[in-house]
């Protein structure tokens, strides 16, 4: 028998708001519910569940980054909402969905308290379900962060990646100082905050891969003629004990009796060829430890030295979330 039931454009919008299906998805949900509201929301889940279930097995790793801060800078989340194409990922739907799961997040500590969290009358975990059935993609929660510190910024790159930093105090100007080293980690992707946190069995299997791939390409120089990349001893400021920085002065010395330089002018020299010899063998902390990094605004200074312009803060922590 056909379906008599009347399904009005208000109720049909009303159903739309609720859950971002589209307008003929409500519709027949409406239709297929007799015009019940509460049914008409489940048979859109049912049918996000299907979806969700064919779609398994995609890769979710598009998607959008989000960072939120609570009213009184002392916590932080960062989350990705990811989704299966770069299309689905900019769509300002999407956008404000991962908004909307940000401030819900910052009520949680964990991925998992999170996802069993209400959302409109439904789990966070059955409304990624819900939207997988309205939006035809994969949705997934690929990142989750949280960050605790008596002072927290953020910084949102193009809604790709999020990262958010934390602070021993409150200092002036904290909002411009927190924004400028979460861009720092957001730009330059650190994973530790000091040379201080390696373990040493890391540092030591890093410097044997990093000189034998640079002796590798220095064989592939030296056939083509072209000069040799310097083969660093140390990588990190970890190695470079007293003995070793003490043994790389009377290098340098060495050096500058044997050019005939005067000794009296040694002490304006010397500053310079220790922190080149510092620079060029701590390339690992350059990398991966924010503080020893090279400031992205002045690279004249790092991380630890802009940071020391604000007066008695400390960074205390880092997250970063990015899509992909």
């Amino acid at each position: 028998m056909e379906n008599t039931v009347k399904i009005t454009a208000a109720e049909v919008n009303k159903l739309r708001q609720a859950t971002g299906a589209g307008m003929m998805d409500c519709k027949k949900a409406l239709v297929e519910a007799g015009g019940d509201f509460d049914k008409a929301i489940e048979v859109l889940r049912k049918k996000g569940q299907k979806v969700a279930a064919k779609r398994a097995d995609r890769e979710s790793s598009e998607g959008a980054a989000v960072a939120k801060i609570n009213a009184d800078n002392t916590k932080g989340i960062a989350l990705v909402l990811g989704c299966e194409t770069d299309f689905v990922g900019k769509n300002e739907n999407f956008l404000k969905l991962a908004s909307e799961l940000g401030d819900i997040a910052l009520n949680y500590d964990n991925k998992e308290d999170f996802l069993a969290a209400d959302f409109g009358g439904m789990t966070v975990a059955e409304k990624l379900v819900e939207q997988t059935g309205v939006i035809g993609e994969k949705l997934d929660i690929n990142a989750f962060e949280v960050l605790e510190a008596a002072y927290v910024g953020s910084y949102v790159h193009i809604n790709k990646i999020a990262a958010i930093v934390g602070f021993s105090a409150v200092v002036d100007n904290i909002e411009t100082l927190a924004k400028d080293v979460a861009m720092q980690v957001a730009s330059m992707g650190a994973t530790t905050l000091s040379y201080k946190d390696f373990d040493p069995a890391y540092v030591a299997s890093e410097t044997e891969a990093r000189i034998a791939a640079i002796e590798k390409d220095n064989i592939e120089l030296g056939r083509l003629g072209k000069t040799l990349k310097n083969v660093p001893k140390y990588i990190s400021m970890s190695q470079l004990t007293e003995d070793v920085l003490a043994e790389a002065e009377e290098a340098a010395k060495a050096e500058l009796k044997a050019e005939g330089k005067p000794e009296q002018i040694w002490d304006r020299i010397l500053p310079g060829k220790m922190e080149r010899f510092i620079s060029d063998n701590t390339t690992l902390d350059k990398e991966q430890c924010l503080l020893d990094q090279n400031f992205i605004k002045d690279e004249k200074k790092t991380v630890a030295q802009y940071v020391a312009t604000y007066g008695e803060v400390e960074v205390t922590g880092f997250k970063r979330a990015s899509v992909g």
